[in-house]
């Protein structure tokens, strides 16, 4: 029976009906031990309609490192819905669930969740209650969160119970707390005749926690009750309820228990219990064995500790589980699973090992490494970091431990968890550091550093280290090969594999420098990863110093790399250098750029827009980061996905399609803080900003930026710094603050990041020139057109044509410009710049036709400080009403919507967006309902003539 909660059933009542209207709710319950969460899932369970689908998976400790456990108790009696998800949700869930051959992508698992319910909610909704959500594995536990925070257009309602203090952003949660005093007290009166004095008291003692109050009643004695005799102090708690009741128990009834409570299928709990009374876990089970297993089975059911559910064994409260750990004592518990391990297969069987091993074991190590190998294929990475890692304490080889170490390192990154890959990475670098170099001598080493090169490797470390003479000749022996000798894994030995260290070395190396790029400091990430001569690494630290601005050292990382053959990634590399340097990369780059057609991998396509950047093509640019957006949500860039969102937000806003831009930024911020990826995050922010900017949204544009430089600056991400300040510079130009908008321009120029610099010159040129600066809208012509020098692309220009035009004051070079234009904004900008011209010239017959076209274009897209200026104009150049066609048919629809409805015009089917957008078919159909008579259209066909 339930005692009072009227707050904790409103609120559950909240999430019953906002599913059943088709806006889906998340709520997690949050409470200590005993204190009624299962109780109120049950409520819950009771109050859901009569056509919904109630979904039910309770989390368990025994099974917390098995991927996916959690998912199979959930989805179980919906899975024949997989058939109508969008292909790639559909096989990754599919290969979670093991029902077909496996998908790495996470996200793909986590977006087939969410389809796999949309669909189960077809009919009267689902509601999903999910128990112990601490000890759900972990794969499950991050589709079902990704889940609960994208149910708000679903008839998904999710109530997700969970006792500690782990952090699960994005879900609303309630506190579960003690009943209040009236409530407690008709508890204790329903149990029991207690004194009023010692209801009292034990109401305060237990601090109204239901569990608590109902076990204390129950082991209280008569004269306790009434007073005679005083209560015990302390009161029992926590685990410590079940304790007495498990003592009184017979030996067979408590291996019945501590069986169950690694593994709860009642065959195997009985045969468990029947081994371990006869001291053999391998010997075989007599009828007489499996007959006192039962018997005592039958005791600790009837002592109130389990329910026989079938085929499993249910403890009454998870209190009982840990008491019964408690009172084993670990010698116990590790025969329990040496037991069990003979008695299961697979992964089961690897953890129960695992957990059965003392010492070191390379046997039991490769048996979890396997398992970890499994999880890892069907998108379970946090799963498989757990077990690698424990893989990695079980390893006795030196080399294959360090090699575990990493493997988890990797999954946990993954996995979106970058503490516990910190973690793993430190114990890996810890074995890989050669013993005869101290830890922080080998990382000093900058061969970035003019200084070091100039020095040499030794004296270059002696310098960095403040060392001199044999004090430094000893620490830092041979710093590149030399130190062999004293390391025992490298003997001089030429049949020694040391090669292998040097590998893994370089592994550890690169993953240190990911990390530092993704979550830390940027400047950090370029000395990590330039000091390996690999291209591999030396392609990451061009990336790394791309992102920081270091211009110095992409063009050292440049002419290390043209050391190495030719090819598409050693030439990109090499030709940012060379074009940093002195102009002379552009045959390398035109040579990347004519391999276009050969690329597959996101990655390639986004070094080649790298390349296309670099040649002052900032329309090829965006065109390739399209292509590397669309390639890596449907092959599943593992990990990636958020970094890959940030060129495509970026790509977007520079086509003028904001809207798209601006959904793209926000799917990305929310995919970058699931993941850990702090320094996406500020990217994500900054492109917020300038598209808020260029709405003229100044509050959020501010708030955008400040977030955003709240990251990028004490991580040193010059890249994000300058595309946030950027933002506010854009801000100013918009509002017409030309004075404020040229003097954060002009700053960006003397110290800003070179990419952003180029980029921002057209918007440098236009402040100059409105602010009256002449003088310094040549100056930064003379830049573009240096930086423009190679460019071929028709927008590129354009954008020089505009620029020449608004500083020589030629006013055919506007049109030539206009002609040249592809990209729409820029194109509207350029007709307004050659209206206010044509105006000023008093010439407002010809004006007027560019001002109409500015002002349509940027009523279009919602740049309303640029339509509010164009429009000002129209008044001004004589034309009283309103523009033809200015009103914006898409005004109305929010981000994701624009999206939607972008794609559909295109002619991509619901699965199709669905797969692309990481939504369930049945979102996308709700959006299209909405979108529709927002623009009063009827269909998909209408959609695409009108987009």
């Amino acid at each position: 029976m339930l005692y009072g909660r009227a707050t904790e059933i409103a609120a559950i009542q909240g999430v019953i009906d906002a599913a059943a209207a088709g806006a889906g709710q998340a709520l997690l319950l949050r409470g200590e031990a005993g204190i009624g969460k299962s109780t109120l899932l049950d409520l819950a369970a009771e109050h859901a309609g009569p056509r919904t689908t109630v979904l039910r998976a309770c989390g368990a400790e025994a099974e917390a490192d098995l991927a996916f456990a959690a998912l199979h108790q959930l989805l179980r009696p919906v899975t024949g819905l997989l058939d109508a998800l969008p292909g790639p949700q559909r096989e990754a869930v599919a290969g979670a669930l093991g029902l077909a051959a496996p998908s790495e992508d996470r996200f793909l698992v986590a977006a087939g969740v969410l389809s796999l319910l949309a669909e189960a909610a077809a009919d009267g909704g689902v509601l999903c209650l999910v128990d112990d959500l601490q000890w759900l594995d972990r794969a499950s536990a991050d589709a079902l969160l990704f889940t609960a925070r994208r149910v708000r257009t679903e008839r998904i309602g999710m109530l997700l119970a969970v006792r500690g203090d782990g952090t699960y952003k994005g879900v609303p949660e309630i506190r579960v707390r003690g009943l209040d005093d009236e409530s407690a007290a008709t508890l204790v009166d329903a149990r029991a005749s207690a004194a009023p004095a010692v209801r009292a008291r034990l109401i305060t003692l237990t601090g109204g926690n239901p569990l608590v109050l109902g076990e204390t009643l129950s082991s209280l004695t008569p004269d306790q009750l009434t007073g005679l005799r005083p209560l015990p102090d302390p009161l029992p708690g926590g685990a410590q309820l079940f304790g007495d009741p498990i003592t009184r128990l017979s030996a067979p009834a408590r291996h019945i228990l501590l069986a169950a409570s690694l593994e709860p299928d009642t065959t195997l709990t009985l045969h468990t219990a029947a081994r371990m009374l006869s001291w053999d876990a391998k010997e075989k089970v007599t009828g007489a064995g499996l007959k006192v297993a039962a018997a005592g089975l039958d005791e600790a059911e009837q002592a109130g500790l389990v329910v026989v559910d079938g085929a499993v064994i249910r403890f009454r409260h998870p209190l009982v589980r840990s008491a019964m750990h408690a009172a084993a004592g670990p010698v116990e518990v590790r025969r329990a699973h040496a037991v069990l391990a003979e008695l299961v297969e697979g992964d089961r069987r690897a953890w129960h090992l695992a957990s059965a091993a003392v010492g070191q074991d390379e046997q039991v190590a490769a048996a979890l490494a396997a398992s970890a190998g499994r999880a890892r294929a069907r998108g379970g990475y946090g799963d498989a970091a757990t077990a690698l890692g424990r893989a990695a304490e079980l390893t006795p080889d030196p080399w294959a431990r360090a090699r575990r170490y990493t493997d988890a390192a990797t999954a946990a990154w993954l996995g979106g968890r970058p503490g516990q890959a910190q973690t793993y990475l430190a114990e890996a670098r810890a074995l890989t550091t050669p013993p005869s170099l101290p830890d922080d001598l080998y990382d000093s080493y900058n061969p970035l550093d003019p200084q070091d090169q100039q020095d040499g490797d030794l004296q270059g470390r002696r310098r960095l280290q403040g060392l001199q003479g044999p004090q430094a000749q000893q620490g830092l022996q041979g710093a590149r090969g030399p130190y062999e000798h004293r390391d025992p894994y490298h003997p001089q030995d030429p049949t020694d594999p040391a090669p292998r260290w040097d590998g893994l070395r370089r592994e550890v190396r690169q993953l240190r420098g990911r990390f530092e790029l993704n979550s830390g400091d940027a400047v950090e990430a370029v000395r990590i990863l330039g000091a390996d001569d690999s291209m591999e690494l030396l392609a990451d630290a061009s990336e790394a110093a791309s992102y920081a601005g270091d211009v110095r050292a992409l063009v050292e990382i440049g002419r290390r790399a043209a050391a190495h053959p030719p090819g598409f990634l050693r030439d990109v590399v090499a030709g940012i250098g060379r074009m940093l340097d002195d102009g002379g990369g552009v045959a390398l780059l035109r040579g990347a750029l004519e391999r276009v057609d050969e690329l597959r991998e996101a990655a390639e396509f986004l070094w080649a827009s790298a390349a296309a950047s670099h040649l002052g093509e900032a329309d090829l640019s965006a065109e390739l980061v399209e292509r590397a957006g669309r390639v890596a949500r449907v092959s599943g860039m593992v990990g990636q996905l958020p970094v890959v969102l940030e060129f495509v937000s970026t790509a977007e806003r520079l086509k003028g399609r904001l809207a798209e831009s601006e959904a793209i930024a926000e799917e990305g911020l929310a995919l970058a803080r699931e993941a850990g990826y702090t320094n996406s995050e500020a990217a994500h922010l900054a492109n917020l900003a300038v598209v808020a900017a260029l709405r003229g949204a100044e509050e959020a544009c501010r708030e955008h930026a400040r977030r955003a430089l709240a990251i990028a600056v004490p991580h040193r991400v010059g890249l994000r710094a300058g595309v946030a300040s950027y933002a506010l510079a854009m801000l100013d130009l918009g509002l017409g603050r030309y004075d404020a908008a040229h003097a954060r321009f002009s700053a960006l120029a003397a110290t800003g990041h070179p990419t952003v610099v180029w980029r921002s010159t057209p918007d440098r040129v236009e402040a100059a020139v409105a602010a009256g600066e002449p003088g310094s809208a040549r100056e930064a012509l003379e830049g573009l057109e240096r930086w423009a020098a190679h460019a071929r692309t028709p927008e590129s220009r354009a954008l020089l044509l505009r620029c020449r035009a608004l500083v020589d004051g030629d006013a055919a070079l506007f049109e030539e410009a206009a002609r040249l234009h592809g990209e729409p904004f820029e194109a509207a900008r350029t007709a307004l710049l050659h209206g206010e011209r044509l105006r000023r010239a008093h010439r407002p017959g010809q004006a007027r036709a560019h001002l109409r076209s500015a002002l349509e274009t940027f009523t279009r897209l919602r740049a309303e400080p640029w339509a509010r200026r164009a429009s000002g104009e129209l008044r001004a150049a004589g034309e009283t009403a309103g523009a033809p066609g200015a009103v914006d048919v898409t005004a109305a629809l929010t981000p994701q919507e624009a999206r939607i409805a972008r794609l559909v015009a295109e002619g991509a089917s619901s699965k199709e967006v669905a797969a692309r957008l990481f939504l369930s078919p049945r979102t996308v159909e709700y959006h299209l309902y909405k979108i529709y008579p927002k623009l009063g259209i009827t269909s998909r066909t209408e959609l695409a003539r009108l987009l």
